[in-house]
């Protein structure tokens, strides 16, 4: 009987012992707070600095490994350290359980038991390949980086992220762009400097959760990181990108129209709506910014300055600053299709900062090197009229500039003679053509022989005294100081080409080169990107869009 009893005993024995084994074989902790810092180098890697403070709940398994995921397998191992609470650990890419790639931070003695806590400090200092083409401006690079994060069975309560990116050495303040913020995050970054005076962007969020991946991404001007070191897609690549893209967009399209048999309204003028917006938004190169006013009027601005505040087309702007830089003697039209340039030599003394800028733009003899020349000029031009214009009423400014315009319409008009009427015209030609009906009024107004501005051969490289121009109707002789007249629509007429000629010849697409402009001086926030998750067998939720990015695969589920 006492045998059979004793064996009873160490039944249950074991049994409560297997118990407590099963209890403590599940990790369950949390992450009371995780700071990571990225480090974008000059030499185009990445560097990062991950902070965890870890509390390990009771009964649970000791926290004996922590998986860290990386953005790519391109990170140098070598440079890899680790410390739990000051004391160093080893690390290793073969103990990795996570999802995708990385290395386990191996605790040793430093292992965390069932309700204790202890910090986890790694540093990874190199990871290559992480900055890719910022789609939306050519002469930027973009990087994203996403979190590490753990599986959602093994943590418990909420964890304070912190995030900071320290962009790379030489980047001024106002250079750089952060992408949209996860939810839960402010939309803005504190921005700042680091102990190197590097420029920051800094996130965080007090509520956020230890088993969820937060993508923040940052682009800045591409000089700054050699060109090798940002990663481009081959042209059979972005083909097949492309026609992923295509499938998907049909496939969309057409589920979407199904429910048109229904509600054919609704569902054909919402997208289209949409595109209008989109349309309408690319061409907003204002800053909304400035709409936090003062009072009064902002005098003094220049009929560029002026057309810049009104969001006229930069086609129109662009042909408006050619006009100022003839009159001045500065440059002279070599070609008009293409458009070519002769630059005075040396220039005048008198020119504007955007007329400097111009000029050195058509210098450059590349189209696509010319191009992003005149879009850094109108990105500077954009961001000093709204510097002008901070502290002043810009609904009355507008106005005022408005009234300029038609005053100076008004001159014209009321001139007696032709001679008269064509000095008014010379003297305001960049006003008159901030009105957007320009080209209407402007041959309701010249009816009849209008004299040309006795700069008006260095616009026009075809025309020289009697020779005809546009429809070949002859110029009629006299005037002012041997100048000569034409029909005043062949003069709108030419204005009007001009514009045109500029656009197709020099800036391309209107439409995309405003946009460019745009999103640097009216960024508007990028698409939410998804954040993806898992636990120990998770997968690696790291789709490289179209700022690019250098997302973090999960780490395990300890």
């Amino acid at each position: 009987m006492k045998f059979k009893i004793a064996g009873f005993l160490a039944l249950v024995l074991a049994l409560v012992s297997s118990l407590a084994v099963s209890a403590q074989s599940d990790y369950y902790f949390a992450v009371e707070r995780e700071t990571v810092h990225v480090y974008w180098n000059d030499d185009g890697s990445m560097s990062l600095d991950y902070v965890w403070d870890f509390v390990n709940q009771p009964g649970a398994h000791p926290i004996d490994f922590v998986d860290v995921g990386m953005p790519n397998d391109n990170f140098e191992m070598s440079t890899v350290t680790a410390d739990v609470n000051g004391a160093p650990v080893s690390v290793s890419k073969s103990e990795y359980q996570g999802s995708g790639t990385g290395f386990a931070v191996v605790m040793g003695s430093q292992t965390i038991p069932a309700g204790g806590r202890g910090q986890v400090h790694v540093y990874v200092g190199r990871i290559t390949e992480a900055l890719y083409p910022d789609t939306e401006d050519d002469a930027y690079a973009s990087g994203e980086f996403g979190t590490t994060w753990f599986g959602s069975q093994y943590v418990t309560g909420s964890t304070d992220v912190t995030m900071v990116f320290h962009l790379p050495p030489g980047v001024q303040p106002g250079e750089p762009r952060w992408h949209s913020a996860p939810s839960g995050f402010p939309s803005e970054p504190q921005t700042g400097f680091d102990e190197n005076g590097r420029v920051t962007y800094t996130w965080r969020n007090e509520s956020a959760v230890a088993s969820r991946q937060y993508k923040f991404g940052a682009s800045f001007p591409a000089q700054y990181v050699p060109e090798s070191a940002i990663v481009r897609t081959s042209a059979l690549e972005s083909l097949i990108t492309g026609m992923v893209s295509l499938f998907v967009g049909l496939v969309s399209m057409v589920a979407g129209f199904l429910p048109c048999l229904i509600f054919p309204i609704f569902f054909i003028g919402a997208p289209a709506l949409g595109i209008l917006q989109s349309r309408r938004r690319k061409l907003q190169y204002m800053s909304p910014k400035i709409s936090i006013e003062g009072h009064g009027i902002k005098r003094g601005l220049t009929a560029v300055e002026a057309a810049i505040l009104m969001e006229t087309p930069l086609d129109k702007v662009m042909t408006m600053i050619l006009f100022g830089l003839i009159k001045k003697n500065a440059a002279t039209v070599k070609t008009r299709n293409p458009l070519d340039l002769d630059v005075a030599t040396p220039m005048p003394a008198d020119l504007h900062d955007y007329e400097t800028n111009f000029l050195n733009a058509f210098r450059e003899k590349n189209k696509a090197t010319r191009r992003n020349l005149l879009r850094e000029m109108t990105v500077k031009l954009v961001r000093s009229v709204s510097e002008k214009i901070k502290g002043f009423s810009r609904q009355e400014t507008i106005a005022y500039y408005k009234s300029i315009t038609e005053k100076a319409w008004q001159q014209v008009e009321q001139a007696q003679t032709p001679q008269v009427q064509s000095k008014q015209y010379d003297e305001n030609i960049e006003w008159t053509m901030l009105d957007k009906d320009y080209d209407d009024r402007a041959r309701r107004v010249f009816t009849g022989p209008v004299f040309v501005p006795m700069w008006w051969h260095r616009y026009d490289p075809t025309y020289s005294g009697g020779r005809t121009i546009a429809t070949g109707a002859p110029a009629v002789s006299g005037g002012r100081s041997g100048s000569s007249a034409l029909p005043g629509a062949n003069l709108a007429a030419s204005v009007v080409t001009g514009v045109q000629s500029f656009a197709s010849n020099v800036i391309g697409d209107v439409t995309e080169f405003t946009s460019k402009v745009t999103n640097v001086t009216n960024p508007p926030p990028p698409p939410s990107r998804s954040s993806g998750g898992g636990g120990r067998s998770g997968g690696c939720a790291c789709a490289c869009a179209c700022a690019g990015c250098a997302c973090a695969c999960a780490g395990g589920g300890r």
